[in-house]
């Protein structure tokens, strides 16, 4: 089965794509189609032309292309692609001083204002006859009925206006949720279209899309990086702020990672492409949010089930309006029809249906542009409601590389100097995790003794290692291998107590020394958990493999209020399960990848450091693209705002419904009421939503 994408502009709303999905269905060549509303675009599975498509999109004039538009707002042709609402207003007002001339009854007057409805109300009632014709009942459907039964009645003036303010509607509609995805077409206005690239000797210009991975691409100061590639030739300071979230510009040289739709600021580099255009980090991203953005959030597949028996129900209470006052109680048939066409409008379920995917597509492309990928609205509305958030500590809390940080000497015959040499020699046969920061720090402090070879190595599962040097057996290892004074054990213990791991040097006779090492805290790790609890988030856990005493003080200088030590990588995952018994909903941050069965556990799972790393892009719920920890705060307050925000659009939408029904019991209500308050409540929902934009770290 072949599969097609293109992109659809003019889509407003989510049953207006819903029509257009089934419509490419009917399609004869056409196997099944799937149109992803949050990104304007439609999946065609089968073959169908571009014209076909069109076509099943006519009812909208919906414009369909295989490449992706950079759209702007331009007045003149916004004036001319709805030129049939300028012609309508335009005989509306032309009909309405020929009304306060020749009367309403007069023939011109008539053909005025049909000429108005007509013309105006072409494509609507179009969709609106077919719609009945197939028996779906959608916001056009009711409209329809509501134009045909004014002209019928004789209220000319108000189908009119029926006609004209709904298009008004439908284009403000449309113009907000553009609004609403222009952080899909910021994230496509990073990557440049063409680039300079080394081939044969020459400089050519190329169309990105035709860069090959291995070819080397130049980039001047102030251009944009075109590909994902590593830097051979130069250095310069990258802004990654449209990938990473970071505020401050990198500083790259040879041999490190950049990544495409980054701007190099100052210097002059040459980088080998790693990836395709269409397969760099950005294109992910790109994908990612448009796919998260089509994701239904909970809340929003509650209003589609509600709105399939809404619409129907608001059709049998105009239907009861218009008959049982006249046909129980003989009041004016034709007063009463009125009224029930007007229950028809102001009943249309715009408002209620665009209040939640305006909201998501919104929250999901602000995130985005802030460095955060949020996978879909079930995660994001999830993140709003968590009660409890767990944090690995190595690569997450610290900064995932253990460094030497104090040592002392027990024994004055030998030098700091001889002490680190000998604690090298016998690091370097180990394949302990923090054997690397000893032999690395006396590299750098003393340089390393070739001289010193160890002889009858041994490990100590779990505790050390030992060997001969020089005839001399040693050990180096954890406290509990030696025997210690009370004077050292209780300097030992301060030091554990204070968050070191402690490493010792003896010989056959005596402890000779010992190395403090710890994993730096990250240096906004603390400012992260007050952000939070700022956010009304307290309930933080620390989860690490190491003893009480460090997990005690990592916990304490960071400010977490929990933690659980001593755990196994598969123990997080059952840690996981028992903290959402204890606290409910339950977000993990962790690597992406090693924390990956406790990230998938969790209700939410957020991977740090996701740029460049497609394990933490494809199985994270969230990934945050850079290291600053201060964008996980800004996700949490994010999420909590979508939520109000969405709740707001759901009681103004179905109150102000409510309220204009209310005003059907004196006879009050009229069709410019009914598309006022539908047309007000549709904006005011849409730009409530809009506000998100706005949302910043």
């Amino acid at each position: 089965m072949t599969q097609e994408t293109y992109y659809v502009q003019g889509m407003s709303c989510s049953s207006c794509a819903k029509t257009f999905e089934d419509n490419v269905k009917e399609i004869k060549s056409v196997d099944d189609a799937d149109v992803n509303f949050g990104a304007s675009k439609i999946t065609v599975y089968g073959e169908a032309s571009i014209e076909d498509l069109e076509k099943a999109g006519s009812f909208e004039q919906l414009a369909v292309s295989k490449e992706y538009n950079k759209q702007s707002f331009d007045l003149m042709k916004t004036l001319k692609s709805n030129w049939h609402l300028v012609t309508s207003f335009i005989l509306l007002l032309v009909g309405l001083v020929t009304l306060s001339q020749l009367g309403e009854e007069h023939i011109v007057t008539t053909t005025i204002f049909l000429g108005s409805i007509a013309i105006g109300g072409y494509s609507l009632l179009q969709a609106g006859v077919r719609n009945l014709i197939k028996w779906r009942f959608d916001m056009k459907t009711l409209m329809t009925i509501a134009v045909i039964g004014a002209v019928i009645i004789g209220e000319w003036v108000e189908g009119a206006v029926v006609v004209i303010l709904f298009a008004i509607s439908e284009w403000l509609e449309e113009f907000s949720i553009d609004r609403a995805r222009s952080s899909i077409q910021s994230l496509m206005d990073l990557a440049p279209d063409t680039a300079t690239v080394k081939r044969n000797g020459q400089n050519e210009v190329v169309n990105v899309k035709n860069i090959e991975i291995g070819e080397t691409v130049i980039i001047k100061p102030g251009e944009k990086i075109p590909v994902d590639g590593v830097v051979s030739i130069g250095e310069s300071s990258i802004n990654q702020a449209a990938i990473t979230g970071e505020s401050v510009p990198v500083y790259k040289a040879g041999g490190e990672n950049v990544f495409a739709g980054t701007l190099n600021e100052e210097g002059y580099l040459e980088i080998t492409a790693q990836k395709r255009a269409d397969q760099s980090t950005l294109a992910k991203i790109i994908h990612l949010v448009e796919e998260a953005q089509n994701e239904k959030a909970p809340a929003q597949q509650l209003i589609d089930r509600f709105a399939a028996y809404y619409t129907p129900l608001i059709m049998v209470i105009a239907l009861g309006v218009a008959t049982i006052p006249p046909l129980a109680f003989g009041l004016s048939f034709e007063t009463w029809l009125y009224q029930g066409l007007a229950v028809l409008v102001v009943g249309c379920p715009c408002a209620l249906v665009i209040s939640t995917p305006v909201a998501i597509v919104t929250a999901i492309g602000s995130a985005a542009r802030n460095g955060v990928l949020i996978k879909g609205g079930s995660f994001l509305e999830t993140l709003g409601r968590i009660k409890a958030i767990a944090f690995d500590k190595t690569g997450t809390i610290t900064q995932g590389n253990p460094v030497v940080q104090q040592y002392e000497l027990f024994d004055d015959h030998v030098s700091p100097k001889e002490f680190f040499q000998l604690a090298s020699a016998l690091e370097t046969k180990s394949q302990h995790p923090l054997a690397q920061s000893i032999i690395d720090y006396t590299d750098n402090q003393f340089g390393m003794n070739e001289a010193f070879t160890v002889e009858s190595f041994q490990s100590l599962t779990g505790k050390g290692v030992q060997g001969t040097i020089d005839g001399t057996h040693y050990t180096i290892g954890s406290p509990e291998i030696f025997e210690l004074t009370e004077k050292q054990q209780t300097k030992i213990e301060e030091a554990q107590e204070q968050g070191f791991t402690v490493i010792i040097l003896g010989d056959q006779e005596r402890p000779l020394g010992f190395i403090n090492i710890a994993d730096p805290l990250r240096s906004i790790a603390k400012d992260m958990i007050e952000q939070l609890k700022e956010a009304q988030l307290t309930d933080t856990i620390l989860l690490t493999g190491d003893h009480d005493r460090t997990a005690q003080s990592i916990s304490h200088q960071v400010g977490i209020h929990q933690y659980i030590a001593k755990l196994l990588p598969k123990d997080k995952r059952t840690q996981i399960q028992q903290l959402q018994e204890s606290h409910g909903t339950v977000a993990m941050v962790g690597d992406g990848v090693n924390d990956a069965p406790a990230l998938a556990t969790a209700d939410v799972g957020i991977a740090m450091g996701g740029a460049g790393t497609d394990t933490a892009l494809e199985t994270a719920d969230v990934a945050l693209m850079g290291d600053d920890l201060t964008n996980l705060p800004y996700t949490v307050k994010l999420s909590r705002k979508t939520l109000r925000i969405i709740k707001q659009n759901i009681i103004f939408a179905l109150s102000t419904k409510a309220i204009a029904l209310l005003f059907v019991i004196p006879g009050w209500l009229t069709l410019w009421i009914a598309i006022l308050a539908d047309m007000g409540a549709t904006l005011l929902v849409t730009l409530n939503a809009l506000r998100l934009m706005k949302q910043n770290k």
